[in-house]
């Protein structure tokens, strides 16, 4: 798990006695605290939401969708809304989809997400179901919302930046090299992902 500072203390001590740059990292930085958010299926809506704006803008959309739908969010009146009553919501036409998506698979219980799978291949396989929630955005849910030690987004560009730049490594590694790499650190590479982020902001690297 890494929903704790003890289950991630343990696994970043982990990390640093497989790969002395992790090491380094803790000893500079310090350790980063975990980052939660609450499973379920609000959480998935936020990152519907959340897709492709900006912070403000994606409170300003979430404020509106719960102004409507109420919060927890009402999924049966989510999924018999029109694009119409959605966009009044605060919703694109893309993104209504994707939330009727969403509310559709666990309204008919198709995607359980009390019960998700424990391997994380048959996860992340449930979770990109929902129309909008790609591998990255399955692979951030388990890892924050669910604390999952090995969910590893090994898409997420700050990782693979940092991850790069801490092997040694001056261009960006692809997703691929990323995954390559994360092999050894198994089942630790949740955090490998939080120490990534850690060095990535304290640093100020940028894209």
């Amino acid at each position: 798990m890494v929903r704790t500072a003890e289950s991630l203390r343990a696994s970043l001590d982990a990390l640093a006695e497989r790969e002395k740059a992790f090491a380094e990292v803790l000893d500079i930085h310090g350790r980063p605290e975990p980052r939660l958010s609450e499973p379920g299926v609000e959480t998935l809506l936020r990152t519907i939401v959340g897709q492709q704006v900006s912070v403000a803008a994606a409170r300003s959309m979430w404020n509106k969708l719960v102004a409507k739908y109420g919060s927890p969010v009402d999924l049966e009146s989510l999924l018999a809304a029109s694009d119409e009553q959605l966009r009044e919501a605060g919703l694109s036409r893309q993104k209504a989809g994707y939330a009727r998506s969403l509310a559709g698979l666990v309204l008919s219980g198709e995607l359980d997400l009390v019960n998700l799978p424990t391997d994380d291949e048959e996860a992340i396989e449930l979770l990109t179901r929902i129309k909008g929630i790609g591998r990255w955005s399955a692979e951030i849910y388990l890892l924050f919302a669910e604390g999952r030690p090995d969910a590893f987004p090994a898409g997420d560009l700050a990782v693979q930046v940092q991850l790069g730049k801490l092997l040694g490594h001056p261009e960006r590694p692809s997703e691929k090299q990323v995954r390559e790499w994360g092999e050894a650190w198994r089942p630790h590479r949740g955090a490998a992902a939080v120490l990534a982020w850690h060095a990535y902001n304290s640093t100020g690297t940028a894209l």
